[in-house]
């Protein structure tokens, strides 16, 4: 199922976006659901996820007490809200879902995951 990411564009750094993650079925039905960036010339990294059994999301260390990790059910949405950006996060934003719910270790391997969206592109510059 085709998984559709929205929202990037260019803002300065210190700026906020939202990410939105949605697909034609429902998404939070997925046991993982997750975001991704990656940069030019870099590999794809775990930026956060949710997990269906656990009430915490998880974050990447770089990213944590900027972005946050959220749900509507009602609009069959995930987003991801980045406030505080610096240039460094900089790169093409995937969502991307599991049908299960991942161990912690996993839920940042973008190789645990065959469901991707197409990307958003993300730059922060002044």
């Amino acid at each position: 199922v085709q998984l559709q990411a929205s929202g990037g564009g260019l803002v300065q750094p210190g700026g906020s976006l939202r990410l939105s993650c949605t697909t034609s079925g429902n998404i939070l039905g997925y046991g993982t659901i997750a975001w991704f960036r990656q940069a030019p010339g870099k590999e794809r990294e775990g930026v956060s996820c949710l997990r269906r059994q656990s009430g915490t999301p998880s974050y990447a260390e770089s990213v944590k007490g900027r972005f946050t990790i959220s749900k509507d059910r009602d609009k069959n949405m995930v987003y991801l809200q980045m406030n505080n950006l610096k240039p460094e996060d900089t790169a093409v934003y995937y969502c991307a879902t599991h049908i299960s719910a991942l161990i912690l270790s996993a839920c940042s391997d973008p190789s645990m995951y065959d469901n991707w969206g197409q990307g958003t592109l993300v730059t922060v510059s002044s």
